[in-house]
């Protein structure tokens, strides 16, 4: 069986994004999520970031736990 690291930099970087620390800080404080708005469904995601996300969850994809950590540094 396969294990995998998958943190907030390996997250960023499966969606796309520079995963340097300062630019995800620096996305953590420009991006916000309110109460009953869901992670997959915020305006700030490309379409195919928003499947990623999407299938991960359904799935129980073993980027179900950062997911939801992202999901969580959104709502501060």
């Amino acid at each position: 069986m396969e294990t995998f690291n998958h943190n907030l930099s390996s997250l960023f970087s499966q969606l796309g994004l520079n995963n340097s620390k300062e630019f995800i800080e620096s996305f953590l404080s420009e991006h916000h999520l309110d109460q009953h708005e869901k992670l997959t469904e915020a305006s700030f995601w490309q379409p195919s970031q928003k499947r990623f996300l999407k299938e991960s969850q359904e799935q129980d994809a073993d980027w179900c736990e950062v997911i939801d950590q992202l999901d969580a540094l959104l709502r501060k």
